[in-house]
């Protein structure tokens, strides 16, 4: 299972963005979506988490700010990022949790390969 991140970008702050996640593989079913962001020197840092389900979670510094969505049959998600801050600068990182059909169903937990946000004047 293959993810890529997309819409990453230069934003003044105040300003909105909209990061959406693809995958690509033989995938039975995605029982978590998530987005991660990391800055240099720190741990990588969950921003927000949606189930199959629909539960969702945020981390507090982005509640009312961004909103997480994701598209079951297709097996993608997107992050609406709005209100952008300074803080918000970060590597912003897809992650999918399900099965995949490899011959049996196997359990796969996958990462994206990353899209910048920078938040600057």
């Amino acid at each position: 299972v293959h993810l890529v991140e997309s819409g990453g970008g230069l934003v003044q702050p105040g300003g909105s963005l909209r990061l959406s996640c693809a995958t690509s593989g033989k995938i039975f079913s995605i029982n978590y979506m998530s987005w991660y962001r990391q800055t240099p020197g720190k741990e990588r840092e969950l921003v927000a988490n949606i189930s199959s389900h629909g539960d969702i979670t945020y981390t507090d510094s982005v509640k009312g700010r961004f909103t997480i969505s994701r598209d079951g049959p297709k097996h993608t998600s997107d992050l609406q990022m709005n209100s952008l801050k300074p803080e918000d600068t970060a590597v912003y990182y897809c992650n999918a949790r399900g099965l995949e059909i490899t011959g049996l169903l196997r359990v796969f937990d996958a990462w994206g390969q990353g899209t910048q946000v920078i938040v600057s004047t």
